[in-house]
């Protein structure tokens, strides 16, 4: 097995500390944004959006990891699939609760309350974060057999087939979130130091991904070896 333990290493603190450059020209370098392009009081709580959504960027990224997985796994009892499968839930659980957790701070600002249980964007995320959260628990506490497997590789293409729904969500229903921004226009108001950050931001994150998912996998490994190696010393104690 390699060793990706130095280069993750690395990968994460880049990650880590592009991170914190990022929300630090949030607050110092980028100009607000016009208060009256968005919700009363929102202006100076939009620059939470740096992390928010460079989480749910890669929180994208990790669920399409658990679908590839997902359908080689399914499909060909591939075993790299299954490492794709186990790295991508477990990673779409650290970058989902991210986003439902930087989510709730903006809202608490820019709605007056963290939750909206009527918008599409925040609930299908919520259940595509819980989508994940089902997948870890089962995966750790299930035995690790085909069949178990199988049936959680189905539920992760259930879990994928979320993402496109969450993505287009303000598109299709705007209760309260923003809508999808990427360039400066008249009706979104935001400058280009704003997208700069943004991008940025969002490689930092990027870093970190590959860095974390890395090291989880090489973790995944040994997991699957001490387990091989528990039921053979058990046979042989019998």
């Amino acid at each position: 097995m390699p060793d990706y333990k130095p280069i993750s290493l690395v990968l994460i603190l880049l990650g880590l500390f592009g991170s914190s450059i990022s929300i630090l020209l949030g607050f110092i370098w980028v100009p607000g944004i016009d208060p009256e392009s968005v919700q009363q009081g929102s202006a100076e709580s939009y620059r939470i959006l740096f992390w928010h959504v460079s989480f749910a960027w890669c929180s994208f990224l990790a669920f399409l990891m658990l679908f590839v997985g997902s359908v080689l796994w399914y499909l060909k009892n591939d075993e790299f699939g299954w490492r794709l499968f186990s790295t991508g839930s477990d990673m779409g659980l650290l970058f989902g609760f991210g986003v439902i957790t930087s989510g709730p701070i903006w809202g608490s600002v820019a709605w007056g309350k963290p939750w909206d249980w009527g918008d599409l964007r925040l609930n299908s995320f919520a259940l595509l974060t819980a989508v994940a959260i089902f997948l870890v628990l089962s995966r750790k506490s299930q035995p690790d057999t085909t069949q178990t497997r199988d049936t959680l590789s189905i539920i992760g293409l259930f879990g994928f087939f979320l993402v496109p729904i969450t993505a287009v969500a303000t598109t299709l229903y705007n209760r309260r979130h923003p809508p999808i921004i990427i360039i400066e226009g008249e009706d979104t108001g935001l400058p280009d130091e704003w997208l700069m950050v943004l991008i940025f931001s969002f490689v930092s994150f990027g870093l970190m991904f590959i860095g974390i998912s890395l090291l989880n996998d090489m973790v995944n490994q040994l997991e699957s070896k001490t387990e091989k190696y528990q039921r053979i010393i058990d046979r042989g104690e019998d």
